[in-house]
């Protein structure tokens, strides 16, 4: 017997044949037929091409530390539609996806049918309003400017940073992106940015400076300093963290991190009421699935979603000063939009065996095509697919002391993770 979310779920995801349509018309056409939830809380909104979801669930779990009620909307999910909406880290229940997905439905049956992202974002907009959140942390899906999420009114955003992706969507050059990006500063509304590329960089202070947003940059008004103890300290314009630790692997956590603590500085000088306590604990206690996270330590599994060049980059970094002495059996699934030559030169340096595979999803490549363009620099080379086998093969090959690391896309990891877990159920 079919159970309501299921059904729910299965219309839900009948929307994707619709694919991606940038633009607000509909997504305000739910809202205003929602009764306009996104006005009924205060809203924190990341955009960027790398570390938004990061950077979300560290916002989130700081406030939920500071004592509010937070909603978290994040895309895509790993294994569960319900991760991608939460309230103070706990996804919703299957319960209130179906009575979120129940009242989109009534209002976009009586029009144009919205897409999958679009219909989700109702949903989570909706659901956060009836928790009656205090906040809403929200990453956006793609671009910013005609991202669904852009209906609402945030009382600070971030851009994380700006890197080539989406170009037949958003632009072919850094310019062109940095403007859809820039697209959710709002007038008034304090801005935080990690991004250093010049061209990129231009745009952003230009949108600012037309909507008198108060700015923040990174390496300027605010800055990190890492410690020898492998904690880091925050230089904001206004204030000092000494000494923090973020409960996320990698030194690129620490950016992402101080890209908060800069969004949290500007509203604590809108009087955000958040203790030093509240800010150490939270950081130290954020959590974010499918991002350098450690599933096995016997044998030792990291999964990591890095789905572009600049994230494969952080990955070799952690890979080349974390994981130098262990032998790396590396399983890589990659989406065909993706730019994954450069992803595969650098991933071939640091694997001593590389299995390629394919996730179950209709742009992942085809792995036969990889292995053509790496076979000349990766001899250690194997194509297994489906992707389940491809991680068996792994795991049975991993000797004591071996790292097997799952990459290429949150895709990939989504569903190695949800083979792992039945894995390791059915023993």
């Amino acid at each position: 017997m079919i159970s309501s979310v299921d059904a729910h779920l299965s219309a839900l995801y009948r929307l994707r044949r619709f694919g991606i349509q940038l633009g607000l018309a509909t997504i305000s056409r739910l809202m205003r037929g929602l009764g306009n939830p996104q006005d009924q809380y205060r809203c924190i909104h990341v955009a960027g091409t790398n570390g938004k979801g990061s950077i979300a669930a560290i916002l989130s779990s700081v406030l939920a530390h500071g004592g509010y009620k937070v909603g978290l909307y994040t895309s895509p999910h790993l294994v569960r539609f319900n991760e991608r909406i939460q309230i103070n880290g706990c996804p919703i229940s299957d319960e209130a996806v179906a009575e979120a997905a129940e009242a989109a439905q009534r209002i976009y049956t009586q029009g144009e049918p919205p897409t999958f992202f679009e219909c989700a974002t109702a949903m989570a907009l909706h659901h956060f309003a009836l928790a009656r959140v205090d906040w809403a942390v929200l990453e956006t899906g793609m671009g910013g400017r005609y991202d669904a999420t852009n209906v609402v009114r945030p009382e600070v955003c971030i851009i994380s940073n700006i890197s080539i992706e989406h170009t037949e969507y958003l632009g072919n050059t850094l310019a062109k992106i940095a403007a859809e990006k820039a697209g959710i500063i709002k007038r008034g509304t304090g801005v935080v940015t990690g991004t250093r590329k010049k061209n990129a960089l231009r745009v952003i202070e230009q949108a600012a400076s037309e909507k008198g947003a108060p700015l923040l940059r990174m390496g300027k008004e605010i800055k990190i300093r890492k410690e020898r103890d492998g904690s880091f300290s925050y230089l904001g314009e206004k204030r000092r963290w000494p000494r923090l630790k973020v409960g996320l692997l990698g030194d690129h956590q620490m950016t992402n991190a101080g890209l908060a603590l800069g969004a949290l500085e500007l509203l604590m000088d809108k009087a955000l009421n958040l203790s030093d306590e509240a800010i150490y604990t939270g950081l130290a206690a954020a959590r974010w699935p499918g991002r350098l996270e450690v599933v096995s330590k016997d044998p030792l599994i990291l999964l990591d979603g890095a789905h572009n060049p600049s994230a494969v980059r952080s990955l070799k970094t952690f890979l080349e000063n974390g994981m130098a002495a262990r032998r790396i059996i590396l399983v890589l699934g990659i989406l065909k939009d993706k730019a994954w030559k450069p992803m595969l030169r650098d991933l071939a340096g640091i694997a001593d065996r590389m299995i390629l595979t394919k996730p179950r999803y209709e742009r992942a490549a085809d792995p036969e095509e990889l292995a053509a363009f790496v076979r000349p620099i990766k001899q250690d080379l194997r194509v297994i697919s489906p992707l389940p086998d491809a991680v068996s093969l792994a795991l049975d090959e991993a000797r004591h002391g071996d790292l097997v690391c799952i990459t290429g896309s949150l895709y990939t990891v989504g569903e190695a993770k949800a083979y792992l877990e039945t894995r390791h159920a059915s023993r």
